[in-house]
Formats: structure tokens, C-alpha cells, sequence
């Protein structure tokens, strides 16, 4: 059984997002040794949510409601947030729902600028550091693949990828009120990750040249070599920040790199007041913070001239969906949840219809070897018992799938067991399962 514990910005309040995205690489693991039922984990953290996905040993007697203790209990673990705090803060998803609420996801339907780019990447480095931790299972692999396939098809059938903005593309434009000549500005990015990629473009698309970049984590070489912009190191920066008239965060860091005191302290022994005047820019500086947790201490709200932008904000700007595009895309990812579930329930039928058809077939071969014992040296016996199994398994194997679809394969089985006294395997060979098929 599939699982997914949610905590995002429709549910939780901003702050409690920030505390959870500290250590989000580390509640997979925690939740699986926690939970013996668990049999797998991927768990997807960004600036707008936290989502634990989970699949369960299905037979266990209340799986749902101990996936989610085992998920509550693995996130106060990791980040220390008591249960408590989570109350109210969370929703969940169970069997079916939880492929739909994916796909929707990873198109973008659920962020906060519906359509944003970036939540497809995020999509697949949460399997990738599941992965990594040996947490993913085989079933939460098919579906996190499935829903990079969905999010590519609405992205490509539908209007709402072009229509879409990103939260990079949002910040930006809300500074444009402020920017007459992004040309003039003086810009500041700290962070090399993915985000800072996007904004790096994102900005060169608005015509600003003068760009430094530094890294808290000493990337910032590497990053200004393969983009063309200038590396700044740790002894420049509180100097380049303070004369920056745009400064935009956006690192992984778990504590703020950015702050009042870096600000004053660049200035030096020029007065505090034209910190908020950088290389005599008429619309004072400007701070854009993407990070989550934040990366810039709201203290630099505190300096004359300084704005501070952060993700809180931003949110409140959030344009209203593209209606038409929103719908089409909605369409596209039904249909594939739709579709994962069918070919899920096919497969868990398979190993009670493949032992129903080895069953008769087993039969049918000794009769064979018997009919050839009397003289059937034409095979014309043979032929007609081959085509007589064929017939009779014909409408056990529709009825298998059609009672899967339903989500009533467990019934097949029983049946099975009862009129046959055939033990169900858990697993099918790759031979067996396509020859039903």
C-alpha cells in the first residue's frame, strides 16, 4: 500500500516548512528501521513542501495509520519538531490518491506558481537520494518514473509549462518595479546549486552583466568558470555584498548567510546609512532570499534602505492559475494515475493467474503424454486439448484483470485457493508475467 504524509504551503505555516527542510535526507532512513512494515521511503523537500512517500506491507491490520505514526515519529527524530507541532500542519494520501497527488505535484499543479519549472527536478532527486540511502522500494520507483513521465506530457501537451512561472521568474519581476536598468545593477548571487543556475539565467534574460557569485561551501570558482561571472571569496564578500544593489540567496545552508552584521561589515568605516545606498543606486539595495530554510537573517530589514524578499513574501504575489491550462493538465494527470493504479493492480493478479495457467497446463501435458501413449501419432488430440485450454482459461484471465482494476484482485486469489488449493508466489518470473499479458 502506498502512503504519502504532505505538509505544505496550503497546509503548514512558513516557519514550520523551514524547520522541517533541515534535515530532510535523513527521515527516509530513520522511518524505515523504525517500522518493520515499512517497506520503503522516498521523502521530497522543497522551499513550498515536505511530503514522506511510503509503501506498506499491505496485509498489516491498520497500515495507513501506522505509516503515518511511523512517519511523525521519523520527523521528530530527524528534526527534532515534536508531533505535536505537526497537528493540523499535514494531510495524507492513501492507495490510489497517491499517485494522482504526485503527478500533480511534479507538473507543478500544487506549488505555489502553478506550472513552476523547478519541482520536476526535485521530484527526481528525491529518488535519487533514496536511492542513494538504499530507502526506495520497487513499487516507489515505478512511481516517481511515472510521474516525470506525466509531468513531461503535460509540460509538452499543455499551455501551462510556457505559462508557468517559477519562483525565481516571480521575485524577479516584483523587482522590476524597483529596476529601471538591470544593466546599471550591481549583483550579488550566493549559492551554485540548481536554483542559482536558474536565477543566473533568469537574470541575463533581464539584461544584468555586473554578476558575482560566492559559496558558503567554496564552490564558487567552478560556478563562475562554467557560467562567465566573477568569483567571490570569503574575505571579499561582506565588502562586494554591502556594495551589491541586488543580493539574491539561494543555498542549501541550514543557517543564514546573510545578515545585518555582514552588511556593516563590508561597509567598513563609511557610514552605516549608505549600506542601504550600494554604489549610489536611487533605489537602495535590494535582498532576495529563495533559500529554505532561509538563507538572510531578517535583522537587514533593520538597515536603512534595505528590502528584504523572502519566499513568505513572494507567496503573497503568487499569480492566479491559468485556468484552461490548469484543467488540460489535471486531465493528463488523472488519466496517468489512472493508469499507474491498473497496471499496479495488473501486476498484483499476475502471480495468482500464472499459477492458475501453470496448473492447468500441467494437467494438460500429462494428458498429452497419456493421449500420445494410445496412438494419437497425428496430434490431432493434442491439438484439440491445447485449444480446449486455451478457451477455458480465456475468461478466468479477462475476469482476473477486470476484478483488478476494480481493486478486487485478492478475490481471484481466494478463489483460487479454494477451488484449486493453489498457493499463491509472491513473485513471477519475467517470462511468466509476460506470457499473460
Amino acid at each position: 500500500m502506498l502512503l504519502c504524509v504532505t505538509a505544505s504551503h496550503k497546509t503548514a505555516s512558513f516557519d514550520l516548512l523551514e524547520r522541517l527542510s533541515r534535515t530532510p535526507e535523513d527521515v527516509a532512513p530513520i522511518l524505515v528501521e523504525l517500522a518493520p512494515c515499512v517497506q520503503g521511503a522516498v521523502v521530497l523537500a522543497t522551499c513550498n513542501r515536505f511530503e514522506a512517500y511510503v509503501e506498506m506491507d499491505e496485509p498489516v491490520t491498520a497500515a495507513g495509520a501506522i505509516g503515518v505514526e511511523a512517519v511523525l515519529e521519523a520527523v521528530e527524530s530527524a528534526t527534532g519538531i515534536p508531533m505535536a507541532d505537526l497537528d493540523g500542519a499535514y494531510s495524507v494520501h492513501s492507495g490510489r490518491r497517491v499517485a494522482e497527488h504526485l503527478f500533480s505535484v511534479a507538473s507543478g499543479l500544487e506549488s505555489v506558481v502553478s506550472g513552476e519549472g523547478e519541482i520536476a527536478g526535485q521530484v527526481r532527486r528525491a529518488l535519487t537520494s533514496a536511492r542513494k540511502n538504499g530507502t526506495t522500494s520497487p513499487e516507489l520507483e515505478r512511481l516517481f518514473q511515472r510521474a516525470s513521465q506525466a509531468q513531461r506530457k503535460v509540460k509538452n501537451v499543455t499551455a501551462l509549462g510556457r505559462a508557468g512561472r517559477s519562483l525565481v521568474r516571480l521575485a524577479l519581476e516584483l523587482a522590476d518595479s524597483r529596476i529601471a536598468d538591470w544593466s546599471a545593477e550591481r549583483v550579488l548571487l550566493v549559492g551554485t546549486g540548481a536554483y542559482a543556475a536558474v536565477t543566473l539565467a533568469t537574470l541575463r534574460e533581464r539584461g544584468a552583466t555586473n554578476i558575482s557569485v560566492h559559496s558558503p561551501s567554496g564552490r564558487a570558482v567552478a560556478f563562475a568558470e562554467k557560467y562567465g561571472i566573477t568569483a567571490l571569496d570569503a574575505a571579499n564578500y561582506a565588502r562586494v555584498a554591502a556594495q551589491s544593489s541586488l543580493i539574491i540567496t539561494c543555498t542549501s545552508a541550514t543557517e543564514p548567510v546573510l545578515d545585518a552584521s555582514v552588511l556593516r561589515t563590508g561597509v567598513g568605516p563609511v557610514a552605516i546609512e549608505s549600506v542601504g545606498c550600494p554604489m549610489g543606486s536611487a533605489h537602495g539595495q535590494l535582498v532576495i532570499d529563495l533559500g529554505m530554510p532561509r538563507n538572510v537573517d531578517p535583522d537587514v530589514s533593520g538597515i536603512e534602505g534595505v528590502a528584504l524578499l523572502d519566499l513568505e513574501t513572494i507567496r503573497l504575489h503568487a499569480p492566479l492559475e491559468e485556468l484552461q491550462a490548469t484543467d488540460a493538465a489535471r486531465t493528463i494527470v488523472r488519466d496517468a494515475a489512472d493508469t499507474f493504479h491498473l497496471v499496479g493492480e495488473r501486476q498484483s493478479v499476475t502471480p495468482a493467474v500464472v499459477a492458475l495457467r501453470s496448473h492447468i497446463f500441467s494437467l494438460l501435458d500429462a494428458e498429452i503424454d497419456r493421449a500420445r501413449r494410445r496412438g494419437d501419432d497425428d496430434g490431432r488430440v493434442e491439438q484439440a486439448m491445447r485449444h480446449l485450454a486455451g478457451v477455458l482459461l480465456h475468461t478466468p484471465t479477462a475476469r482476473a484483470h477486470e476484478l483488478a482494476a476494480e481493486g478486487r484482485g485478492d478475490e481471484f486469489a481466494t478463489a483460487l485457493s479454494t477451488l484449486f488449493g493453489l498457493g499463491i508466489a509472491d513473485d513471477v518470473d519475467a517470462a511468466d508475467a509476460s506470457d499473460i499479458a
